[in-house]
C-alpha cells in the first residue's frame, strides 16, 4: 500500500538530543518558579499545578517521597511543587502536566530569540519535500503539542509549522502501546499502512509496529541509543525515498 502519511519524531529524529537535554530542560529548570509565582492567578496553571501535587503525594518511589517530606518540613503553608517539577526533569520523567509547564515556559525564551530550534541540516529541505510531494506530515512527541508547535516554529530555517498537518503527544497515549498508534491512524482517517513511523526509540517503533506501521530507526550521532534491533536505518532524510508500497534509504 502506499505510504501517504509520515508519523515523526523529534528528539533524536529531527533535531538533536542535546538541544532537550542541554537547552530546553535547563531553561525551564531555572525559571520555574518564577514562572508559577507570576502566573499563580492563572486558572490553566493553577490546575497544571494540582495536577502535579497530586502526582507527587501518588509517587511510590523512594526520592519523591524524600522531597515530599523535606518540603513540608521546610514550609508550614503547604509545599511548593518546583522541587518535584524539577526532580522530573533531572530524572527526565515523562508527565503530561510539566511537559505543559516547559512549553509555556519555552514559549517566551523563543519569542525572545534566546532560544532557537536546530534541526539536523538536512530535515527543513526533507519536510518541503515530502510536502511537496503530496505527504501528509504529522508529530508524535512525548513533548506537549504546543512545545511541539514552538519548536518548529523557530528553527534555524524559520517557521516549519505550516508543513505539518497533525500534532500528537501523550495526551493521545503512551508511544510505548500500540494502541496510540492505531487512535493516530483514526485522528488523520488513515490505514495503519500508509503512515511511516521514524523514531530513536526501539520500544516506540515495536509498539508502531504491531499496529501495523511501517517503520524506520533513526540513527544519528548524539543519540543514546544507536542499536536499531531489527529494524532499518536512516542518517540522512535526503535518501529517503518513497514510493508505492515501499519506502527505504
Amino acid at each position: 500500500m502506499t505510504i501517504t502519511h509520515l508519523l515523526l519524531d523529534i528528539e533524536g529524529t529531527t533535531c538533536p538530543v542535546s538541544f532537550v537535554a542541554e537547552v530546553l530542560f535547563p531553561y525551564a529548570r531555572q525559571r520555574l518558579a518564577t514562572f508559577l509565582t507570576e502566573h499563580q492567578g492563572d486558572p490553566e496553571v493553577a490546575a497544571l499545578v494540582n495536577a502535579v501535587r497530586e502526582r507527587w503525594r501518588a509517587d511510590p518511589s523512594e526520592g519523591a517521597r524524600a522531597l515530599l517530606q523535606a518540603e513540608a518540613d521546610r514550609s508550614q503553608s503547604g509545599s511548593s511543587v518546583v522541587p518535584y517539577l524539577q526532580w522530573l526533569i533531572d530524572h527526565d520523567i515523562k508527565d503530561t502536566a510539566l511537559k505543559d509547564l516547559q512549553g509555556r515556559i519555552w514559549q517566551a525564551g523563543y519569542a525572545s530569540g534566546a532560544i532557537v530550534a536546530p534541526l539536523f541540516n538536512e530535515v527543513p529541505a526533507a519536510l518541503r519535500h515530502w510536502h511537496r510531494q503530496g505527504l501528509v506530515l504529522a508529530v508524535y512527541s512525548s513533548g506537549s503539542v504546543p512545545a511541539q508547535r514552538l519548536l518548529y516554529g523557530h528553527t534555524q530555517a524559520g517557521d516549519l509549522r505550516p508543513l505539518f498537518s497533525h500534532w500528537f503527544d501523550t495526551r493521545t497515549g503512551a508511544k510505548q502501546e500500540a494502541s496510540s498508534y492505531q487512535a493516530i491512524c483514526c485522528a488523520m482517517d488513515c490505514r495503519p499502512e500508509q503512515v511511516l513511523f521514524i523514531s530513536d526509540a526501539l520500544a516506540e517503533l515495536e509498539a508502531a509496529t504491531a499496529a501495523g506501521l511501517p517503520v524506520l530507526f533513526s540513527d544519528r550521532a548524539g543519540n543514546p541509543n544507536r542499536d536499531s534491533g531489527p529494524f532499518e536505518k536512516i542518517s540522512d532524510y535526503s535518501t529517503l525515498r518513497i514510493g508505492h508500497g515501499t519506502h527505504g534509504a
